[in-house]
């Protein structure tokens, strides 16, 4: 055998994905607010690019580009290569993104200005408000340096994990001096700040009160695990008092008692939601329609346009108008594919889903995303992303567009029920049940085939934990 290093030739076929497929394959994924961060990006790396409203401006108006004169061939080629290449750009430019839907009119936009202006500012956090509270109360710079350590240790539910030990060691302090600083933060509001767990925040919440129901306090301190079981009459058999009094200092504690009061100072992100896709229906029919509009508006910037007459005798500077020129155009191009790929499997999804939309979730037909590409004839991937992080908003609300896809089951009459049809009978049969006598998951199991529809008891229990419904235990009331 002889070892070393020799070349070979051989043909062999591979599918290889060019920068545009990429490209483009990215844009169609994106979702409306990270495309519209994109164009701006692209608008500051490509100056070939720029918004319709900005090169309308008066004092960017320019003279159309003259031909070239005669200086050679490779000159006249390359001047002759530009030229057409803008005035295809541009035709590309001008009747795609004219067609501009009517979704956003005058008053909608000065609608959206007004919820703006009445937004809420940033609300005060939960540290800053504790330490107002402790610089009014205290002096000392050392304690107070202690005090903001722990106040911004806190998790959102204002509980403090670390022991005073260890906040003595990260801070290289007396540990004296960090057990009252932590004593400092418990005695400030909201009341059950700096506890260590739930059942101290409920015994500190229930010290401050003048009143409490007998009973109660032994319930945090031996029961607590208990009360969140519901195991009701185990707590009567040991405490040797009746499911009534349970039940009123389970009342008391749940209507006197706020087991996160750190909660309120941790405003969740205003994340919106804004729908690629609106469908309204219009004498009795329904329409799709993207919102191209919200998108901003590209154009070939008038200014960038007169180096072609300045660079004529550089290549150099025409090379770099060139890849210029095929970014602008391949990026336009993307979007625009990903607007028609998305309107194109959206009005397949509505062709399909009128019940829904007419009547509710009862009526979701079971879909898969194979049967939608296989009817706007592009590939499954392609579906998956034009879907993914995509929403419709329909006359039953804003929905994510992946939530139309999902198995079926089929039912007495032959139709294929959706299992989000089958999960909303399930809730359904669940908000009317006897609250004194909860139904089993096997119960769960014979009501449904009451109404047409068989499935395992396994799959009920998948969808009632997906709900977020209790087990039959837990639901039940004494």
């Amino acid at each position: 055998m002889r070892l070393g290093l020799t070349q070979s030739l051989r043909t062999e076929q591979r599918l290889i994905q060019s920068p545009q497929m990429i490209q483009a394959m990215q844009v169609l994924q994106l979702p409306l607010l990270e495309l519209k961060d994109q164009i701006d990006q692209e608008l500051q790396e490509n100056v070939f690019l720029e918004r319709k409203d900005e090169s309308e401006r008066p004092e960017q108006a320019t003279a159309p580009v003259e031909p070239a004169p005669d200086q050679g061939q490779y000159d006249d080629r390359l001047q002759r290569e530009f030229s057409a290449q803008i005035d295809q750009l541009e035709a590309r430019l001008e009747p795609n993104w004219r067609q501009r839907q009517g979704s956003y009119s005058g008053d909608e936009e000065d609608k959206k200005f007004e919820a703006l202006n009445n937004t809420p500012g940033r609300t005060t956090s939960l540290a800053e408000y504790l330490m107002m509270q402790a610089r009014t109360q205290e002096s000392d710079p050392e304690l107070l340096r202690v005090v903001e350590h722990i106040v911004f240790s806190l998790n959102e539910d204002g509980r403090l994990t670390d022991s005073s030990e260890i906040v003595s060691q990260q801070l290289l302090v007396p540990l004296p001096l960090a057990e009252e600083a932590v004593e400092v933060v418990r005695d400030l509001e909201p009341v059950g700040v700096g506890a260590r767990d739930l059942r101290d925040c409920l015994l500190m919440q229930l010290a401050h009160m003048t009143f409490v129901p007998a009973l109660t306090r032994q319930l945090v301190e031996s029961h607590l695990d208990d009360l969140a079981m519901n195991k009701l009459p185990k707590i009567a058999k040991d405490t040797n008092a009746s499911l009534d009094q349970i039940k009123e200092c389970w009342e008391f504690l749940r209507v006197h008692c706020n087991p996160h009061p750190g909660a309120e100072f941790q405003p969740g992100p205003a994340t919106g939601v804004v729908p690629d896709v609106v469908i309204d229906e219009i004498d009795g029919r329904f329409e799709v329609k993207t919102q191209r509009g919200s998108i901003p508006e590209l154009t070939i910037s008038s200014v960038y346009r007169n180096l072609l007459q300045e660079a004529r005798n550089d290549p150099k500077v025409y090379e770099y108008l060139r890849r210029k020129i095929e970014a602008a155009k391949w990026f336009i191009e993307a979007v625009h594919q990903r607007q028609n790929t998305i309107e194109r499997v959206a009005n397949e999804i509505v062709r399909r889903q009128e019940g829904f939309l007419r009547h509710g979730v009862q009526h979701l037909k079971p879909m898969k995303m194979q049967d939608i590409a296989d009817a706007v004839h592009v590939h499954i991937s392609t579906v998956s992303r034009a879907a993914s992080g995509k929403f419709i908003q329909t006359p039953q609300g804003i929905f994510d567009m992946k939530r139309f896809f999902s198995s079926g089951t089929m039912s007495d009459a032959g139709d294929m029920v959706s299992q989000q049809a089958v999960k909303d009978t399930l809730k359904g049969i669940v908000e009317v049940e006897d609250r004194d006598n909860p139904l089993s998951d096997d119960q769960l199991v014979e009501e449904l085939s009451k109404r047409g529809v068989h499935i395992a008891r396994r799959t009920v229990t998948k969808y009632r934990k997906a709900l977020g419904i209790a087990s039959s235990s837990r639901r039940k009331t004494f």
